[in-house]
């Protein structure tokens, strides 16, 4: 069942009505829906859909292509060259409007490197006199940004437009379980990354725990061996990138500590994380206001499916696999408050730029802060910053996720804390809970026209 995604539809849409050659790079991390996506645009359309193979050889990817071209006829002729079976597009496109899409395309100009160059001949030469659309669609980032995005690419200039398909967001997530509670669509919000192919395993005819434990504990489940199957599918040597990904999991987040719990040169660390960095595994982050060179620099997990098996999975695979999935999970389950800490941060930023025309000011960026009060001589976090572009106003924000609720103490410690911004006049302060706010919090609140309480309940209504 295909679920959301309507603007990306909405792109294509527009794009396939012109009357005229159209080219829309797709990319995005694995499991994230590109084919699907492609699949639900092109089902009432003519088109020519071919995927390449990361293992397969010229050969192998010649010859798919060919039958993809006559159909899947498995006695179609297979063509001499790429550039005859591009030919043999090119006459498609000439009696009708045709899309043309090659699916995983940094597997074919792996297989051929000419391939980006023949293609772009063809473009400039023969597909520009037809109104075919081309669609390109990988999971490498790097590939697709560089080779096929960025300036010295001989494809650069020559598309219309491009999607970049990022997981989906909290409430087209919610569709693939409709029946759930809200508080048990966040956490299968949060243990899924909020990847399309993972929220499809979610069945809300079952509890969330009998969900979780059947898809990450289980030896036999889809998503108990997922992060070695995704990095052995990226990367030629899953082992280091691993090694990397499970210091960061264990709490190295600048690169000295990930370096030391690695046991490799910087250079080396440096160079595999940039490839974690591509494929949206990992994100970097600095300070809100600080620049991007900041020596504050930090790396985190950015995908929530990899933070969750890192998590719990890793460290307990020995058991699952000798199937004590069960015991392995009524004891995990108590710290996944403690793992929503930061996804309830994540959703509450989704939701700021979701209520965005009702804030107090314009902003461009929310982000995260961290380092050093001076007033308190201490170190120090806020969840999320958002100011104006004059510094005039800033917004604080405090997350928390927790069981009981919060109390004025809250609201009185992120006053405090912000005191040391002391460039800002207007400072408001926006505190989210899972669990609600005692009378004493409300009372304080009350009448502070520079403070809001928000409570889960109330935050993504349909």
């Amino acid at each position: 069942m295909f679920i959301g995604r309507q603007k990306e539809l909405e792109t294509l849409s527009m794009q396939y009505t012109k009357n005229e050659f159209t080219f829309i790079p797709i990319y995005g991390r694995r499991r994230v829906g590109k084919t699907q996506l492609i699949e639900e645009f092109i089902r009432d359309k003519r088109a020519v859909f071919f995927t390449a193979v990361g293992k397969g050889t010229y050969k192998n990817n010649l010859e798919l292509l060919s039958k993809a071209i006559y159909e899947n006829n498995e006695n179609a002729p297979i063509y001499s060259s790429f550039y005859d079976a591009l030919d043999g597009v090119y006459a498609l496109a000439q009696k009708e409007k045709l899309i043309f899409v090659i699916d995983e395309f940094p597997y074919l100009a792996q297989s051929d490197e000419s391939i980006i160059s023949i293609l772009q001949q063809f473009i400039d030469l023969k597909f520009l006199k037809t109104n075919m659309m081309l669609i390109l669609s990988g999971s490498s980032l790097s590939f697709m940004e560089n080779q096929v995005l960025g300036y010295q690419s001989p494809l650069y200039g020559r598309r219309t437009g491009q999607i970049k398909l990022l997981p989906v967001d909290f409430q087209m997530s919610r569709q693939f379980a409709p029946d759930f509670s809200k508080l048990d669509q966040a956490v299968m919000y949060g243990v899924t990354g909020a990847i399309p192919k993972y929220l499809s395993l979610f069945n809300d005819g079952l509890s969330l725990d009998m969900n979780i434990k059947g898809q990450y504990f289980d030896r036999n489940a889809y998503l108990f061996e997922e992060t070695g199957n995704l990095l052995k599918q990226e990367f030629k040597e899953p082992a280091l990138y691993q090694s990397i990904i499970t210091a960061i999991a264990s709490g190295g987040s600048q690169m000295k500590d990930i370096k030391g719990k690695v046991g490799e040169e910087s250079s080396t660390v440096a160079t595999y994380m940039k490839s974690l960095l591509d494929t949206g595994i990992v994100k970097k982050e600095v300070p809100a206001m600080d620049k991007p060179s900041s020596r504050k620099t930090t790396y985190r997990l950015e995908d929530g499916m990899f933070r969750f098996w890192y998590r719990f999975v890793y460290p307990n695979m020995s058991l699952v696999a000798l199937d004590k999935g069960d015991m392995v999970y009524s004891r995990i389950k108590p710290h996944i408050t403690d793992f929503m800490g930061e996804v309830f941060e994540k959703l509450c930023v989704e939701y700021m730029w979701s209520i965005y025309d009702s804030l107090p000011f314009e902003f461009q960026n929310i982000s995260r802060w961290w380092g050093n009060n001076p007033d308190f001589k201490s170190q120090a976090e806020i969840d999320f910053i958002a100011y104006s572009n004059n510094d005039e106003q800033a917004i604080f924000g405090e997350c928390k996720w927790r069981n009981e609720e919060l109390d004025k103490s809250t609201i009185i410690g992120l006053i405090e804390k912000c005191k040391m911004f002391r460039q800002f006049k207007q400072k408001h302060y926006y505190l989210f809970s899972k669990s609600g706010f005692t009378h004493g919090a409300h009372e304080y609140a009350a009448g502070r026209e520079n403070i809001r309480l928000i409570e889960f309940r109330d935050m993504f209504e349909w």
